[in-house]
């Protein structure tokens, strides 16, 4: 039995003066996918301009607009209603000798990189591998998914959108990016290609039908045995009916919700509040 989420995803930016222009990209439209199927989904702007969309490279779908006259404030709103269902069981995975085999001759490679949000100190590689030697793909990726587990702690604020994997590892708090973006470093220390997904975790699985309730986007991985397998290490979980997949890159830096530039003075960070309701 699966959900039927609506989703309402708010942006405001507040300038301290009139930006003379701005020119924004918004990965806030989620995909249809074996789990999940969107039903509808739109970006509003306001100041009211023309959208333009396309998907990039990694497979998002991409908003794209300009505003090219002053403006002291810009408004992002993105309401997509989608349904979901529970993930299907694990299959038997690939000799993890086959995956290296496979990653190396296709675009499998990519997600084996190391990135400037996924580098990790050598000896953090070394464990891992450690903890995953002579284990099959699934239990690998659970063995390094307790590793992060029990080294760091989820703690709102405790990093910025700049940190990385190894900032959450030497402090021992993160928040769902750095989970993932950690997780998914680890994946790749042994040899199991990994990315990073931007999407949304309805907070409350057991919430009254039609009833709107705060949460916030999430962040979890993906590694690939066969076929590409979602792990949710800040929940200790596979993603299930309650997860909507939006973007999928190697890590934040290729799907950042909201990503824009403007010629004016700098102001305060953006304000977001993202609304859930279930509706079946």
């Amino acid at each position: 039995m699966g959900s039927k989420l609506r989703i309402r995803h708010e942006t405001w930016v507040d300038y301290p003066s009139p930006a003379s222009s701005s020119y924004n990209e918004v990965r806030m439209s989620p995909l249809t996918l074996p789990t999940q199927t969107v039903l509808d989904s739109r970006v509003v702007v306001d100041p009211s301009v023309p959208l333009t969309a396309y998907w990039d490279y990694w497979g998002t779908q991409v908003t794209v607009f300009d505003v090219v006259d002053p403006h002291t404030t810009l408004a992002l709103t993105a309401t997509s209603l989608v349904e979901t269902a529970p993930p299907e069981p694990l299959a038997a995975p690939p000799d993890r000798a086959e995956i290296a085999e496979r990653a190396a001759d296709s675009r499998l490679t990519e997600y084996l990189a190391v990135t400037p949000r996924t580098k990790v100190a050598p000896g953090l590689v070394e464990r891992a591998a450690a903890e995953a030697a002579g284990l099959d793909a699934h239990e690998a990726a659970a063995a390094v998914t307790a590793i992060v587990r029990e080294r760091v702690t989820y703690l709102p604020g405790s990093t910025g959108v700049h940190s990385g994997a190894q900032d959450a590892w030497d402090q021992r708090a993160g928040v769902c990016q750095d989970f993932a973006h950690l997780t998914a470093a680890l994946l790749r220390a042994v040899g199991l290609p990994a990315r990073y997904v931007s999407g949304y975790l309805h907070p409350h699985s057991e919430a009254p039908r039609d009833r709107p309730i705060a949460g916030e986007s999430h962040a979890w991985v993906e590694y690939w045995a066969g076929e590409w397998i979602g792990q949710d290490p800040t929940n200790g979980t596979r993603p299930g009916e309650s997860h909507v997949v939006v973007a999928r890159g190697r890590e934040y830096g290729d799907v950042p919700p909201h990503k824009g530039v403007y010629r004016g003075a700098a102001g305060e960070m953006p304000k977001v509040t993202v609304e859930f309701t279930r509706l079946g």
